[in-house]
Protein backbone atom coordinates (compact mmCIF):
# COMPACT_ATOMS: atom_id res chain seq x y z
CA UNK A 1 0.00 0.00 0.00
CA UNK A 2 1.27 3.52 -0.79
CA UNK A 3 2.03 5.96 1.45
CA UNK A 4 -0.97 8.42 1.98
CA UNK A 5 -0.86 11.78 0.12
CA UNK A 6 -1.90 14.05 3.22
CA UNK A 7 0.38 17.46 2.17
CA UNK A 8 -0.17 19.55 -0.58
CA UNK A 9 2.07 22.94 -1.61
CA UNK A 10 1.05 25.69 -2.76
CA UNK A 11 3.34 28.22 -5.10
CA UNK A 12 2.00 31.53 -4.49
CA UNK A 13 4.93 33.60 -4.61
CA UNK A 14 4.30 35.47 -8.19
CA UNK A 15 3.58 38.69 -8.64
CA UNK A 16 0.72 38.54 -10.82
CA UNK A 17 2.12 40.87 -13.24
CA UNK A 18 -0.11 39.74 -16.34
CA UNK A 19 -3.04 41.20 -13.85
CA UNK A 20 -1.93 44.70 -13.27
CA UNK A 21 -2.77 47.32 -11.64
CA UNK A 22 -5.26 44.85 -9.72
CA UNK A 23 -2.28 42.43 -8.29
CA UNK A 24 -0.53 46.06 -7.36
CA UNK A 25 -2.33 45.69 -4.03
CA UNK A 26 -4.28 42.76 -4.22
CA UNK A 27 -2.33 39.05 -4.67
CA UNK A 28 -3.72 37.46 -7.98
CA UNK A 29 -4.82 34.43 -5.48
CA UNK A 30 -7.36 36.21 -3.88
CA UNK A 31 -8.88 37.43 -7.04
CA UNK A 32 -12.68 36.41 -7.13
CA UNK A 33 -13.96 33.93 -9.29
CA UNK A 34 -17.67 34.46 -9.26
CA UNK A 35 -17.87 34.66 -4.97
CA UNK A 36 -14.59 32.89 -4.04
CA UNK A 37 -10.98 33.47 -4.48
CA UNK A 38 -9.03 31.42 -6.54
CA UNK A 39 -6.98 30.19 -3.55
CA UNK A 40 -10.22 28.55 -1.98
CA UNK A 41 -10.82 26.62 -5.38
CA UNK A 42 -7.48 24.87 -4.73
CA UNK A 43 -8.04 24.55 -1.17
CA UNK A 44 -11.14 22.91 -1.57
CA UNK A 45 -10.13 20.35 -4.16
CA UNK A 46 -6.71 19.15 -1.84
CA UNK A 47 -8.86 18.93 0.94
CA UNK A 48 -11.71 16.42 -0.83
CA UNK A 49 -8.48 14.51 -2.25
CA UNK A 50 -7.56 13.88 1.86
CA UNK A 51 -5.35 16.60 1.91
CA UNK A 52 -4.74 17.80 5.79
CA UNK A 53 -1.63 20.00 5.69
CA UNK A 54 -1.18 23.13 3.38
CA UNK A 55 1.80 24.83 2.82
CA UNK A 56 2.26 27.92 1.00
CA UNK A 57 5.15 29.16 -0.54
CA UNK A 58 4.64 33.39 -0.49
CA UNK A 59 6.67 36.41 -1.15
CA UNK A 60 6.56 39.93 0.18
CA UNK A 61 3.35 41.62 -0.51
CA UNK A 62 1.11 38.37 0.43
CA UNK A 63 0.01 39.50 3.77
CA UNK A 64 -3.45 39.36 2.68
CA UNK A 65 -3.54 35.72 1.38
CA UNK A 66 -2.63 34.86 4.56
CA UNK A 67 -5.06 37.01 6.74
CA UNK A 68 -7.59 35.31 4.09
CA UNK A 69 -7.37 31.78 6.10
CA UNK A 70 -7.64 33.64 9.44
CA UNK A 71 -11.04 33.95 11.73
CA UNK A 72 -12.82 37.18 11.75
CA UNK A 73 -14.73 37.51 14.98
CA UNK A 74 -16.69 41.01 14.31
CA UNK A 75 -17.79 39.25 11.64
CA UNK A 76 -18.78 36.59 12.18
CA UNK A 77 -20.53 37.94 15.42
CA UNK A 78 -22.62 40.24 13.39
CA UNK A 79 -23.00 38.07 11.04
CA UNK A 80 -24.72 35.45 13.89
CA UNK A 81 -26.62 38.40 16.07
CA UNK A 82 -28.28 38.92 12.60
CA UNK A 83 -29.16 34.86 12.55
CA UNK A 84 -27.47 34.81 8.78
CA UNK A 85 -26.90 31.31 9.30
CA UNK A 86 -25.98 30.69 5.68
CA UNK A 87 -23.24 33.20 5.23
CA UNK A 88 -21.65 31.68 8.50
CA UNK A 89 -21.65 28.53 6.98
CA UNK A 90 -19.81 30.11 3.74
CA UNK A 91 -17.39 31.84 6.03
CA UNK A 92 -16.75 28.66 8.36
CA UNK A 93 -15.48 26.84 4.87
CA UNK A 94 -12.68 29.70 4.32
CA UNK A 95 -10.92 28.88 7.88
CA UNK A 96 -8.10 26.61 8.60
CA UNK A 97 -7.42 24.66 11.69
CA UNK A 98 -4.22 25.89 13.57
CA UNK A 99 -1.52 24.14 12.69
CA UNK A 100 -2.47 22.76 9.16
CA UNK A 101 -1.55 26.02 7.42
CA UNK A 102 1.81 26.85 7.13
CA UNK A 103 3.84 29.82 4.94
CA UNK A 104 7.46 29.41 3.87
CA UNK A 105 9.20 32.84 1.92
CA UNK A 106 10.55 32.70 -1.75
CA UNK A 107 13.31 35.26 -1.44
CA UNK A 108 14.23 35.10 -4.86
CA UNK A 109 12.65 34.64 -8.00
CA UNK A 110 13.94 31.46 -9.01
CA UNK A 111 10.88 29.15 -11.32
CA UNK A 112 8.50 27.33 -10.14
CA UNK A 113 10.75 23.98 -8.96
CA UNK A 114 12.62 26.34 -6.57
CA UNK A 115 9.42 27.37 -4.88
CA UNK A 116 8.83 23.75 -4.45
CA UNK A 117 12.51 23.46 -2.85
CA UNK A 118 11.46 25.91 -0.83
CA UNK A 119 8.97 23.87 1.22
CA UNK A 120 11.65 20.77 1.25
CA UNK A 121 11.86 20.93 5.31
CA UNK A 122 8.08 21.01 6.05
CA UNK A 123 7.44 17.86 3.48
CA UNK A 124 10.79 15.40 4.88
CA UNK A 125 10.45 11.99 3.36
CA UNK A 126 6.81 12.26 2.41
CA UNK A 127 4.61 11.94 -0.93
CA UNK A 128 3.22 15.46 -1.24
CA UNK A 129 1.12 17.43 -3.88
CA UNK A 130 1.75 20.51 -5.40
CA UNK A 131 -1.15 22.79 -6.76
CA UNK A 132 -1.44 25.53 -8.46
CA UNK A 133 -4.21 28.00 -8.09
CA UNK A 134 -3.79 29.55 -11.76
CA UNK A 135 -5.42 26.10 -13.24
CA UNK A 136 -9.05 25.92 -11.82
CA UNK A 137 -10.59 22.55 -13.07
CA UNK A 138 -14.48 21.96 -12.79
CA UNK A 139 -14.49 18.22 -12.18
CA UNK A 140 -17.48 16.21 -11.10
CA UNK A 141 -14.69 14.52 -8.75
CA UNK A 142 -12.19 16.78 -8.11
CA UNK A 143 -9.27 16.65 -9.76
CA UNK A 144 -6.34 15.56 -7.32
CA UNK A 145 -8.85 13.46 -5.80
CA UNK A 146 -9.30 11.39 -9.44
CA UNK A 147 -5.46 11.68 -9.66
CA UNK A 148 -4.67 10.56 -5.46
CA UNK A 149 -6.94 7.65 -6.64
CA UNK A 150 -4.77 6.39 -8.92
CA UNK A 151 -1.45 6.69 -7.54
CA UNK A 152 -3.03 4.48 -4.64
CA UNK A 153 -1.90 2.07 -7.35
CA UNK A 154 0.95 3.03 -8.80
CA UNK A 155 2.78 4.80 -6.54
CA UNK A 156 5.25 7.32 -8.09
CA UNK A 157 5.14 10.27 -9.11
CA UNK A 158 1.65 11.46 -11.42
CA UNK A 159 1.40 14.72 -13.04
CA UNK A 160 -2.07 15.86 -14.31
CA UNK A 161 -2.25 16.12 -18.09
CA UNK A 162 -4.25 17.38 -20.79
CA UNK A 163 -4.00 17.51 -24.64
CA UNK A 164 -3.27 20.73 -26.24
CA UNK A 165 -2.85 21.90 -30.14
CA UNK A 166 0.48 22.00 -31.78
CA UNK A 167 0.52 25.57 -31.69
CA UNK A 168 -0.71 25.88 -27.73
CA UNK A 169 2.45 23.03 -27.02
CA UNK A 170 5.44 25.81 -27.04
CA UNK A 171 3.68 26.90 -23.66
CA UNK A 172 3.76 23.66 -21.71
CA UNK A 173 5.82 21.29 -20.50
CA UNK A 174 5.33 18.05 -22.41
CA UNK A 175 5.64 14.51 -22.32
CA UNK A 176 7.10 12.30 -23.97
CA UNK A 177 4.53 9.25 -23.65
CA UNK A 178 4.17 5.94 -25.34
CA UNK A 179 0.61 5.85 -27.56
CA UNK A 180 -2.28 4.99 -25.10
CA UNK A 181 -6.03 5.56 -24.73
CA UNK A 182 -5.59 4.52 -20.54
CA UNK A 183 -5.92 7.31 -18.31
CA UNK A 184 -2.80 6.57 -16.50
CA UNK A 185 0.63 6.50 -19.10
CA UNK A 186 4.30 5.97 -18.14
CA UNK A 187 5.86 8.67 -18.98
CA UNK A 188 9.75 8.27 -20.85
CA UNK A 189 10.38 12.17 -20.98
CA UNK A 190 9.50 15.82 -19.97
CA UNK A 191 10.43 18.79 -22.40
CA UNK A 192 9.46 22.53 -21.07
CA UNK A 193 8.62 24.20 -23.49
CA UNK A 194 9.83 23.00 -26.55
CA UNK A 195 10.48 24.11 -29.53
CA UNK A 196 7.58 24.24 -32.03
CA UNK A 197 7.41 21.44 -34.23
CA UNK A 198 10.03 19.49 -31.47
CA UNK A 199 7.08 18.27 -28.98
CA UNK A 200 7.49 14.36 -28.43
CA UNK A 201 3.52 14.48 -28.00
CA UNK A 202 0.57 16.70 -27.47
CA UNK A 203 0.05 16.03 -23.78
CA UNK A 204 0.95 19.01 -21.74
CA UNK A 205 1.57 19.11 -17.66
CA UNK A 206 -0.97 21.47 -15.72
CA UNK A 207 -0.56 22.54 -12.04
CA UNK A 208 -1.29 18.89 -10.17
CA UNK A 209 1.10 16.86 -9.38
CA UNK A 210 1.87 14.43 -7.07
CA UNK A 211 5.41 13.78 -5.95
CA UNK A 212 8.09 11.94 -4.03
CA UNK A 213 10.68 13.20 -1.99
CA UNK A 214 13.27 12.16 -4.36
CA UNK A 215 12.37 14.90 -6.63
CA UNK A 216 13.26 17.51 -3.85
CA UNK A 217 16.75 16.15 -3.99
CA UNK A 218 16.58 16.30 -7.92
CA UNK A 219 15.36 20.34 -7.41
CA UNK A 220 18.54 20.58 -5.23
CA UNK A 221 20.97 19.25 -7.76
CA UNK A 222 20.19 20.45 -10.58
CA UNK A 223 21.36 23.55 -12.73
CA UNK A 224 18.61 26.35 -13.90
CA UNK A 225 17.09 25.53 -16.91
CA UNK A 226 14.84 27.61 -19.07
CA UNK A 227 14.73 30.97 -18.65
CA UNK A 228 17.38 30.65 -16.39
CA UNK A 229 14.91 29.30 -13.72
CA UNK A 230 15.22 26.17 -11.16
CA UNK A 231 12.62 23.93 -13.78
CA UNK A 232 10.27 21.59 -11.89
CA UNK A 233 10.25 19.78 -14.97
CA UNK A 234 13.84 18.83 -15.17
CA UNK A 235 13.80 17.53 -11.71
CA UNK A 236 10.89 14.76 -12.60
CA UNK A 237 12.78 14.37 -15.89
CA UNK A 238 15.47 13.42 -14.34
CA UNK A 239 13.41 11.04 -11.83
CA UNK A 240 11.64 9.50 -15.33
CA UNK A 241 15.60 8.84 -16.37
CA UNK A 242 16.77 7.38 -12.58
CA UNK A 243 13.37 5.39 -11.87
CA UNK A 244 11.31 5.19 -14.71
CA UNK A 245 8.23 5.78 -11.85
CA UNK A 246 6.51 9.37 -13.16
CA UNK A 247 2.71 9.15 -14.81
CA UNK A 248 0.91 10.97 -16.51
CA UNK A 249 -2.42 11.29 -15.91
CA UNK A 250 -5.76 12.17 -18.13
CA UNK A 251 -7.66 13.96 -15.77
CA UNK A 252 -11.92 14.32 -16.31
CA UNK A 253 -12.62 18.22 -16.09
CA UNK A 254 -12.58 21.03 -17.91
CA UNK A 255 -9.39 23.15 -16.97
CA UNK A 256 -9.37 26.87 -16.90
CA UNK A 257 -6.03 29.01 -17.22
CA UNK A 258 -7.06 31.99 -14.61
CA UNK A 259 -3.24 33.01 -14.89
CA UNK A 260 -4.20 34.71 -18.03
CA UNK A 261 -7.18 37.50 -18.22
CA UNK A 262 -9.49 35.66 -21.37
CA UNK A 263 -9.00 32.62 -19.16
CA UNK A 264 -10.06 34.11 -15.75
CA UNK A 265 -13.40 35.73 -17.93
CA UNK A 266 -13.72 32.08 -19.46
CA UNK A 267 -13.94 30.46 -15.88
CA UNK A 268 -16.19 33.43 -14.58
CA UNK A 269 -18.89 32.80 -17.61
CA UNK A 270 -18.99 28.96 -16.94
CA UNK A 271 -18.75 28.90 -13.17
CA UNK A 272 -21.27 31.31 -13.23
CA UNK A 273 -23.84 29.48 -15.72
CA UNK A 274 -23.32 26.44 -13.26
CA UNK A 275 -24.38 28.22 -10.14
CA UNK A 276 -28.32 27.51 -10.06
CA UNK A 277 -28.92 30.97 -7.72
CA UNK A 278 -26.81 33.04 -10.93
CA UNK A 279 -27.32 30.47 -14.36
CA UNK A 280 -30.21 31.44 -15.70
CA UNK A 281 -29.94 35.34 -15.23
CA UNK A 282 -26.26 34.80 -17.10
CA UNK A 283 -27.52 33.05 -19.41
CA UNK A 284 -30.14 35.58 -20.54
CA UNK A 285 -27.84 38.61 -20.38
CA UNK A 286 -25.26 36.89 -22.47
CA UNK A 287 -27.69 35.88 -24.88
CA UNK A 288 -29.11 39.59 -25.13
CA UNK A 289 -25.73 40.94 -25.55
CA UNK A 290 -25.11 38.61 -28.07
CA UNK A 291 -28.33 39.24 -30.09
CA UNK A 292 -27.27 43.08 -30.37
CA UNK A 293 -24.16 42.71 -31.67
CA UNK A 294 -25.22 40.22 -34.39
CA UNK A 295 -28.14 43.01 -34.93
CA UNK A 296 -25.35 45.67 -34.80
CA UNK A 297 -23.19 44.03 -37.53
Amino acid sequence: MQRKVTKAVFPVAGMGTRFLPATKSVPKEIMTLVDRPLIQYAIDEARAAGITEFIFVTSRGKGALEDYFDRAPELEASLRAKGKTELLEVLDATNMDSGAIAYVRQNQALGLGHAVWCARHLIGDEPFAVLLPDDVIAAETPCLRQMVEAYEQTGGNMIAAMEVSSEMASSYGIMDVPPAISRVVPMRGMVEKPAPGTQPSNLAAIGRYILTPDVLRHLGDIDPGAGGEIQLTDAIAREIVERQNVYGYRFEGQRYDCGSKAGFLQATVAFGLARPDLGAELAQFLSDMMAQRQAAE
